[in-house]
């Protein structure tokens, strides 16, 4: 972490961490979250939500619940997605994050090399931020939960595709079932795996 940066994260502003979860999966909507967390009731164990078992990721994504100045989680549809590209739709799912917190931050952090336009404070991009700023964290372990969360109804929905164990990524196991049975409505369309198999469908 440069010294800049961390010298505003020690300055005590209300400094908003945000991060997405779905951009690579062929399937559902892309999550983002946004966290401003409390200096006074630390959380112990925040990290890129990758580098967590999904048990440790929820018992985080509670504290940051209930211990977080303010958060927010928002998303973009797979209809967005489609229409609009996954970049795109990803940074609509963030500035919606930011709109939607309770408290107005001072300072917002994103994950990344990109910022959303529009946003309602300064901002600025960090690469690798989910593992070097512990609000970029939070936010993080909220988008992961909450997308994994929603491939466990895409699950219920749509059981044939095994959206509970593969979460949407294009696994060998997807890759096979979407040859199999076709997309669902959950699949982005303006993806190629997708795309393809849409196109075998309909020449079969």
């Amino acid at each position: 972490m440069n010294a800049d940066l961390s010298q505003l994260l020690q300055s005590g502003s209300w400094v908003a961490g945000v991060d997405e979860a779905g951009r690579g999966p062929l399937a559902g909507p892309v999550f983002a979250a946004a966290v401003i967390l409390d200096p006074n009731r630390p959380i112990d164990g925040l990290t890129d939500s990758k580098k967590l078992t999904p048990k440790k990721r929820d018992r985080l994504a509670e504290l940051i619940r209930e211990q977080a100045l303010a958060w927010s989680i928002s998303s973009a549809s797979r209809e967005e997605i489609d229409e609009i590209n996954i970049l795109q739709a990803t940074m609509l799912a963030m500035r919606r994050a930011c709109e939607a917190l309770p408290a107005q931050p001072e300072l917002i952090l994103i994950d990344g090399n990109r910022v959303p336009e529009g946003l309602n404070a300064p901002a600025r991009a960090v690469i690798k931020g989910d593992s070097q700023v512990q609000a970029i964290s939070a936010a993080s372990i909220l988008a992961k939960t909450a997308r994994d969360a929603a491939c466990l109804q895409m699950h219920e929905r749509y059981p044939q595709y095994a959206f509970d164990q593969h979460k949407g990524y294009g696994t060998a196991l997807h890759s096979e079932l979407l040859r199999e049975h076709g997309p669902c409505p959950e699949h982005r369309r303006s993806f190629a795996p997708v795309q393809r198999a849409l196109n075998d469908k309909a020449s079969s």
